[in-house]
């Protein structure tokens, strides 16, 4: 079991990350900025945390317990979030970018969630380098 301290500083890593990239999606004036981005990651980041805590709790009642099974709808829920970024406009399509930053911050989210810091700092670095550098 993750104890209650590491899962609130998981949190909060989740919610430095997705501070860093909501923050420039809001300066771009995106649909989903800083608290999209926020929430979406520790929304993402607990349940990565929950579902490892519960397949640890229950391993004697369900030995064959899956972490992944909630993480797997996190990624399954994402998607509708990321339809509602995306707007039409006339032929031209709108919003996709942002719809893909939710989409790795998601994954972000369960990365931290599931202790691995590295993955989800350098993830970040890349998406915010990506963002700012690459900005058409």
């Amino acid at each position: 079991m993750i104890p209650e301290t590491e899962i609130f500083i998981r949190l909060l890593v989740a919610a430095a990350l997705g501070a860093l990239v909501g923050l420039e999606r809001e300066r771009q004036n995106q649909p989903a900025g800083l608290r999209t981005h926020i929430i979406l990651v520790i929304g993402s980041a607990l349940a990565m945390t929950l579902s490892i805590n519960l397949a640890t709790q229950y391993r004697e009642i369900a030995p064959n317990g899956d972490p992944a099974r909630l993480a797997a709808q996190v990624l399954s829920g994402i998607g509708f979030l990321g339809a509602g970024a995306i707007l039409h406009y006339g032929a031209s399509v709108k919003g996709l970018t942002t719809a893909t930053s939710l989409w790795t911050m998601a994954m972000v989210g369960l990365a931290v969630g599931a202790g691995h810091y590295i993955a989800a700092v350098a993830t970040t670095v890349l998406l915010l380098t990506i963002l700012t550098v690459l900005n058409s």
